[in-house]
């Protein structure tokens, strides 16, 4: 037994030298996505820390760390001599589901309050001017926007719009109002919208602007959105806090396909 456990620890311990992010602070992440997700009643013990331990692979000083920094957040409650309580949020409010992509963006940009980081020009690198389906090279608008509900950031937004549509947007209008709106009021219409959905690790800059720590999990978007024509007026790359955003696809059966019904974001 001794010896299994002495593996456990060398095999933890290779683990935490070989990943940037400490020990501790991943098995907080899991611990905090474990209670938000229900797994313990706010009115049962939760595990102690010898068997937190155990279950885990980590020593219980790891496991102390973790807890210390999920009672910071008030997500546990730690008695002395009583043992630790989950105490998991309250789930988000639900939004009314808005038919269509591009109606739910525009309504969250009117909900939501942005901060304009950065805006310029600049020569789209292969990536971007893939997406944009524009030439390598071609000059683009780079803005970099976080936006933010009840005073929280929730979103790091780097969008890039090609320079004839660029120019006639002017960064203090990125800075107070929805880009889809200001999309339409030039007479640049977004009629259709394709994205693909994963997940990202906050680095430090977002980290910051997100007000999470370094190593996060984040929700990543990436999107190219089209006028009538399918040019692509619009490429934007966002990560979301999980904590605070999640994606919703209702899907119906048409002739033995499944498609969209709606999408909604929350």
């Amino acid at each position: 037994m001794d010896g299994a456990r002495a593996r456990k620890r060398t095999v933890s311990s290779r683990i935490a030298a070989a990943d940037p992010i400490p020990l501790y602070h991943r098995v907080y992440l899991l611990l905090r996505q474990q209670i938000v997700e229900g797994v313990w009643s706010p009115e049962v013990l939760m595990p102690g820390e010898h068997e937190l331990a155990e279950t885990n692979g980590v020593s219980r000083i790891t496991i102390r760390r973790a807890l210390q920094r999920l009672e910071q957040e008030k997500l546990v409650l730690r008695r002395r001599g009583a043992g630790t309580h989950a105490r998991p949020p309250a789930p988000p409010k639900r939004r009314e589901n808005l038919r269509g992509l591009m109606e739910n963006l525009l309504a969250m940009g009117l909900r939501t309050k942005v901060q304009l980081i950065s805006f310029d020009y600049v020569a789209a690198p292969p990536e971007v001017a893939a997406w944009l389906e524009a030439p390598l090279g071609a000059v683009v608008q780079k803005s970099v926007r976080v936006r933010s509900v009840k005073g929280v950031p929730f979103s790091h937004l780097t969008t890039w719009v090609p320079e004839e549509i660029g120019r006639r947007l002017r960064a203090e209008d990125l800075a107070s109002r929805p880009l889809l709106q200001l999309l339409e009021e030039i007479g640049a219409q977004p009629a259709q919208a394709e994205q693909v959905i994963s997940a990202r690790l906050a680095d430090a800059q977002v980290a910051r602007a997100l007000q999470v720590d370094v190593g996060c999990a984040l929700l990543w978007v990436r999107r190219q959105v089209r006028d009538p024509s399918r040019r692509v007026i619009e490429a934007i790359e966002a990560l979301y806090r999980p904590d605070m955003y999640e994606y919703q696809i209702a899907m119906v059966r048409e002739d033995g396909m499944w498609g969209v019904d709606r999408a909604s974001q929350a």
